[in-house]
């Protein structure tokens, strides 16, 4: 039996024209091998599996080639291009930096680097997962690599180029290779199918294509896994069998069962999921995505992002046009949330059941925010008060005449009044004088106010709703009060009420102040205000630190909010007379040895030390 080569070996490409999806980096190889302008070193970068080793050992080829192309392509005919192709090929040297990342290794290579080719032009080193470095081993490559002998190239590969120093990125030439459209990897599946006489379905390859994720490595792998699992015939069904993926027909029916708020069809359809081995993760995730898909298909200018299989197109197309897009957002928020919490979540089965049933009557929740209805808002800057009286008489008893408490006949209770009492509990009262408003009905957008609410003339009333008018209510109330019994501010009332505070200072057991408030003075600068007058900043300080309980106090004892005072320090005038000043310490042991000598003598005998 001859031996199996997997498509990815045995369909590497073996010239430019035959890379995929790379042209960008291909033409610009030709090109600088056809102007002669090669530079010593490069750096192919990218994801897996999109061909940086595949285009290194092309270019290793192609520019030792002894017959090359006018397009700048090996001939794939000589001695070297066979040599090269068979793997048996000198000039070309490939080192794992996975496994051979230490200094000794790079030293190993520097030292190849001096002997020159016995055939061919160049020496080609091929450096793959070249980020596996270690910081010892770049270094000791830098001279190297900087200025290699004229037939030195090196060739550097690796998926993370940010892991590279950047002294070793300024010696090369960067190559940044894209992932592979999943166009691309299909014709590329196409033509290998063909080859080898592969009964192939374009649906199967779409999603080979899409699950391989732009690595044509795996799409590949994938290939000869479904082809040696179908025998040789690559369908949909059996695609979708063997990588485990769900159906799309499976979203369609939850879709149509959520729309029509269908929650038994919808648990069924889950529960026939999880028959078939299909985890919960793997169905938010899948449902989620076919969410995406409808939403992407609402508008036209992003109808490109759209990848799916084409047989489905249509239907995609079709069902987005029976969905809002709120639905589909908040269909999003709620699979995103539910994946998030999905790994702590004991019973994995009943969490997603859970997150169906949200799905399916969230239609509901999304007429009531398009009409207002039942959001609470937190900023209400357009709203405006509804008067008490203008409730509809099913919702709130309108005052019935004695004796008869019942709604008013022919106005059944229904949403649209339970909306209206959210509504006029989240209002802001206008700006109106204290205690007055005139307060007009506010109809529900959209909805025309009947019966009793329109018929209803303006009400002035005191605007009762909201903390904020109770406050100033009161204390309109307290202020109304207190112009019928403000005392007159005279220095012996005034008096009075300081000696009150004191007192109560006093019981306190606040010394300090206490000694304080009595060394002040008081004097009145007019009916509303007075002054506080002090010797120093200290005792300032000591009626600031009451300023509150003190203004209070003197209001509430004056029945006047309008009482203020301010504080002036006002130093004691020198009238002459010598004033004791304090000694130091030292002043203070010189004058007791002057009368007690003895403590001297002790000091000296004890061998004393002063601290003055």
């Amino acid at each position: 039996m001859d031996n199996f080569i997997v498509s990815a070996r045995k369909y590497r490409p073996q010239t430019f024209n035959t890379v995929v999806g790379q042209a960008h980096i291909t033409t610009t190889l030709k090109n600088a091998i056809k102007n002669k302008q090669l530079a010593h070193a490069f750096l192919f970068c990218g994801p897996r599996g999109v061909g940086k080793t595949t285009c290194a050992r092309i270019l290793a080829k192609t520019i030792n080639c002894e017959n090359m192309q006018e397009d700048g392509e090996a001939c794939n005919v000589c001695e070297s291009c066979k040599s090269f192709n068979d793997g048996a090929s000198l000039n070309i040297h490939e080192l794992d930096a996975a496994s051979n990342n230490s200094v000794d290794d790079i030293r190993t290579l520097t030292e190849q680097v001096r002997f020159s080719p016995q055939a061919g032009k160049y020496k080609v080193y091929i450096i793959d997962e070249v980020h596996m470095l270690s910081s010892s081993a770049f270094n000791a490559f830098l001279k190297t690599l900087e200025e290699p002998p004229p037939y030195a190239i090196f060739i550097l590969a690796t998926t993370e180029k940010h892991k590279i120093l950047p002294t070793i990125l300024s010696r090369c030439q960067i190559f940044d290779f894209k992932r592979i459209t999943p166009n691309d990897t299909v014709e590329h599946l196409q033509e290998i199918c063909d080859k080898e006489k592969i009964t192939s379905d374009k649906a199967a390859l779409q999603v080979i294509a899409q699950k391989s994720e732009g690595c044509m490595r795996d799409a590949l792998s994938i290939l000869d896994k479904i082809v040696s699992f179908t025998n040789g015939e690559l369908s949909y069904q059996n695609t979708l069998e063997h990588l485990n993926i769900l159906d799309a027909d499976y979203y369609f029916k939850l879709m149509e069962a959520m729309l029509e708020q269908d929650l038994g069809s919808a648990l069924l359809l889950y529960d026939d999921i999880d028959r078939k081995g299909f985890e919960g993760d793997l169905v938010l995730n899948g449902f989620a995505e076919f969410v995406r898909n409808l939403l992407v298909c609402k508008d036209e200018k992003i109808a490109g992002l759209l990848e799916v299989v084409e047989s489905f197109k249509g239907r995609y197309v079709a069902t987005a046009q029976k969905i809002s897009p709120a639905w589909l957002i908040s269909a999003l928020n709620v699979l995103n949330e539910a994946e998030i919490n999905y790994r702590g979540a004991r019973n994995k089965k009943l969490h997603t059941e859970l997150t169906f049933i949200k799905l399916t009557y969230l239609s509901q929740a999304v007429e009531l925010v398009n009409e207002g209805g039942t959001v609470k808002k937190k900023r209400t800057d357009a709203a405006k008060p509804v008067a008490f009286k203008n409730i509809r008489p099913a919702v709130l008893k309108e005052t019935a005449p004695e004796g008869n408490t019942s709604p008013a006949p022919n106005k059944p209770a229904s949403t649209d009044n339970a909306r209206l009492i959210i509504e006029s509990s989240m209002v802001e009262e206008e700006e109106t004088p204290y205690g007055h408003g005139e307060v007009k009905p506010v109809a529900h957008p959209g909805k025309p106010v009947t019966g009793g609410m329109a018929a209803q003339a303006p009400v002035t009333a005191t605007p009762t709703l909201g903390a904020l008018s109770k406050i100033r209510k009161q204390i309109v109330q307290k202020q109304t009060q207190s112009n019928h019994t403000t005392k007159p501010l005279t220095v012996e009332n005034l008096q009075e009420a300081w000696s009150s505070y004191i007192d109560r200072l006093a019981e306190q057991k606040n010394h300090s102040a206490v000694t304080n408030f009595k060394l002040a003075q008081l004097r009145v600068t007019n009916s509303s205000s007075f002054e506080i007058v002090v010797e120093s900043n200290i005792q300032q300080k000591f009626i600031e630190q009451e300023r509150g309980a003190l203004i209070e106090h003197l209001q509430s004892f004056y029945n006047n909010r309008s009482l203020s005072y301010a504080i002036h320090i006002e130093e004691a005038m020198d009238s002459g007379a010598p004033q004791e000043r304090p000694l130091t310490s030292r002043e203070q042991y010189l004058k007791m040895i002057e009368e007690y000598p003895l403590v001297k003598e002790l000091k000296e005998r004890l061998k004393l030390e002063l601290d003055y």
